[in-house]
């Protein structure tokens, strides 16, 4: 199975991130590609997890198979064209829809977008408004704002805690860019990205805040990004942050709190030292220390609860249309710490 690189699990009718039970050890999630119409039509699959269920105290993935595809499709009912939408992050919302985050497509002049989209015929329902900021001024080296080429709206991800049957209380979502703005650029600081809080309501939905997310620099790497973001409620947020480098792959998953933040809706560049208080972070697991083989994990979402009763983690790599690559998908433990 190739190119899967973001996902959500689907626990009916009220929960975005959580699971839905195909048999007593399968589960229902969906995946994006990341493909821009290049290698066929923009699209999400629905996949089938099966886990081990001989030893309950040691459950483990036993095998991933694809039960449907859905082609994204505009408002007006067509296809996207080769190269018009860049699909990288995606959050299952209560009202029977996806919402997708399309990183633009900077050197040919399209912008990125966050887009709802209906989950059994993929036809586009609307979008959610971006501040002009993210918008690139140019599409050459003339470029002094918004998104960097490839490097925009990566991760997606709405509050379970903030679900309702049907959607019809408003729920909130999250979104973030993988690399700083343009115009945030700063070689003499840590990478300043921006995250986004929305809450949706009916088809008014409003941007509340805007937060500053500091990326952990990483030694000796020629990549590294926020590529995904989880609610997992009560305010708290993991997030993951993938690098490449000279020993390849590695990947760091994060508890994230954004409540005591400072709201940086107004600030236009974050060059220089600002006095801005940052969303909290705290480094739960760094993947490179557990002796596995990584590839470009770029995708987490909730999965099952497992016997134990802890919750779940599912994370997978997108494997960039390369035989050399993988398609990997982890499964993961997450216990409260007293």
């Amino acid at each position: 199975m190739k190119e899967h690189q973001s996902a959500v699990c689907q626990e009916l009718p009220t929960t975005p991130k959580g699971i839905s039970a195909v048999n007593s050890k399968a589960y229902r999630f969906y995946a994006l590609s990341d493909d821009p119409s290049e290698n066929g039509e923009a699209r999400f699959y629905s996949l089938r997890l099966d886990l081990t269920s001989s030893d309950p105290a040691n459950i483990r993935l036993k095998k991933v198979a694809v039960e449907g595809v859905t082609s994204l499709k505009k408002a007006e009912g067509e296809t996207f064209s080769w190269g018009s939408i860049n699909p990288e992050g995606i959050a299952l919302s209560p009202r029977n829809s996806v919402f997708v985050a399309s990183e633009g497509v900077t050197h040919v002049g399209i912008p990125p977008f966050l887009g709802e989209f209906d989950l059994k015929t993929g036809q586009m329902r609307g979008k959610l408004p971006i501040p002009k900021r993210y918008i690139p001024d140019a599409s050459d080296e003339k470029q002094q704002q918004g998104v960097v080429d490839n490097l925009g709206f990566e991760s997606l991800t709405i509050d379970p805690e903030t679900f309702s049957p049907g959607g019809l209380d408003p729920f909130r979502l999250f979104a973030a860019t993988e690399a700083p703005l343009m115009q945030d650029l700063d070689p003499e600081q840590a990478s300043k990205l921006r995250l986004l809080h929305y809450v949706i309501v009916d088809k008014t939905p409003q941007l509340v805040s805007e937060n500053l997310y500091t990326l952990d620099q990483v030694p000796m790497t020629i990549l590294n990004g926020l590529t995904e973001l989880v609610t997992v409620g009560g305010g708290q947020i993991l997030s993951l942050e993938r690098s490449f480098g000279l020993s390849g792959y590695s990947a760091r998953i994060y508890q994230v709190a954004v409540g005591a933040a400072t709201d940086t809706s107004r600030i236009q560049s974050f060059k220089g030292r600002l006095a801005v208080e940052p969303v909290k972070k705290k480094l739960l697991l760094d993947l490179s220390q557990l002796g596995i083989p990584l590839y470009n994990l770029e995708g987490m979402t909730l999965g099952p609860r497992l016997p134990d009763g802890s919750q779940s983690v599912v994370l997978v790599s997108d494997d960039n249309f390369d035989e050399a690559q993988k398609t990997q998908f982890l499964l993961f433990s997450l216990k409260g710490q007293g």
